[in-house]
């Protein structure tokens, strides 16, 4: 590794994190192309911590009434003067997003006669045999954030002021459980952005978008940290983690592009929302879905991945 590699690896990590166009599915594309993959666990471990930083930074003082609330929530229930429709809107996001992370653990449910977890089916649909998934997931991505703009709810009257979709307080429990399993989906299939597809769920059940975004990061902050953790896991029983072979110089610049890269794009991702930019998202995972639906066709007529002239791996 370069130190131009380090920086670029950071860059594509810190914009496909969180801009819709989805870091996995970006990811497959770029192995596909090369026939090269990124093995070294260790470097990809402190990227993600690096975007981590990126939305802590950005939702810091979010996530520490979140984690007051959270503390509030528990006092209650000991002290058994919980109720559920008397939680203020910071304990109610609290609530859900816990709600919204149980449809995680379905990942690590076995699959019957394969020996694999359903987890383990987003690394299977990564390999070029099956590279029309990435194509068919970017155009869903691009179908999901098209549809989720367009859709309208009706104004409501909450205390006594209108509102024309769901905010903080109103989230339900459906509301979290769907956009849950849309985050499952997006660990599952390359190329189904898991912030554009979450975005398009929150907003398809009538959530305000701005909420639905700030749903869907602090949503998927827990989720980097299972990544993190998962890969860590791996780096510490893996004899090929690959930190023998890396400068920590190259290690700390690739976390603080990730990190200030994901800040920027987190920032970009809000302004474009709000003044009805999408479009730009929409157009590009249509047009790099489409593109990749046409190369996935001509290679599995031939049964060969075009730019390696190596045969398909399913």
């Amino acid at each position: 590794m370069t130190f131009f590699d380090a920086i670029f690896q950071g860059i594509l990590q810190g914009l496909t994190e969180f801009l819709p166009v989805s870091s996995s599915g970006h990811l497959a594309i770029y192995q596909h192309i090369t026939g090269l993959s990124d093995n070294n666990l260790f470097f990809s471990v402190m990227l993600h911590v690096g975007t981590l930083a990126a939305v802590l930074c950005v939702y810091f003082k979010t996530v520490i009434k979140l984690f007051g609330a959270l503390g509030s929530i528990i006092k209650k229930i000991f002290t058994r003067k919980f109720k559920w429709k008397e939680m203020t809107p910071n304990e109610n996001m609290a609530m859900m997003i816990i709600i919204g992370l149980l449809p995680l653990f379905a990942l690590f449910l076995p699959i019957p006669g394969t020996g694999l977890k359903l987890k383990d089916l987003g690394d299977k649909f990564a390999m070029d045999g099956y590279f029309i998934i990435v194509g068919l997931a970017l155009t869903a991505t691009s179908a999901l954030l098209f549809f989720g703009g367009r859709k309208r709810q009706p104004v409501k009257v909450i205390d006594g002021k209108k509102y024309r979709r769901k905010h903080r307080k109103t989230f339900r429990v459906v509301d979290a459980v769907i956009v849950g399993f849309t985050q499952c989906a997006a660990a599952l299939l390359p190329g189904l952005s898991r912030s554009g597809s979450t975005l398009a769920a929150g907003q398809f059940r009538g959530i305000e978008k701005q909420s639905a975004l700030d749903f869907s990061f602090l949503l998927g902050t827990p989720a980097i940290v299972a990544a993190a953790l998962l890969e860590l896991k791996d780096v510490i029983f893996s004899s090929d983690n690959g930190i023998k072979d890396i400068n920590i110089a190259y290690v700390l610049v690739g976390m603080v592009v990730a990190g200030v890269v994901g800040f920027i794009a987190i920032k970009l991702f809000k302004w474009l929302l709000t003044t009805n930019k999408m479009f730009i998202f929409i157009l590009y995972t249509a047009a790099v879905g489409l593109v990749i639906i046409l190369i996935s066709i001509i290679e599995l007529s031939s049964g060969t991945n075009m730019f390696t002239q190596q045969p398909l791996h399913f």
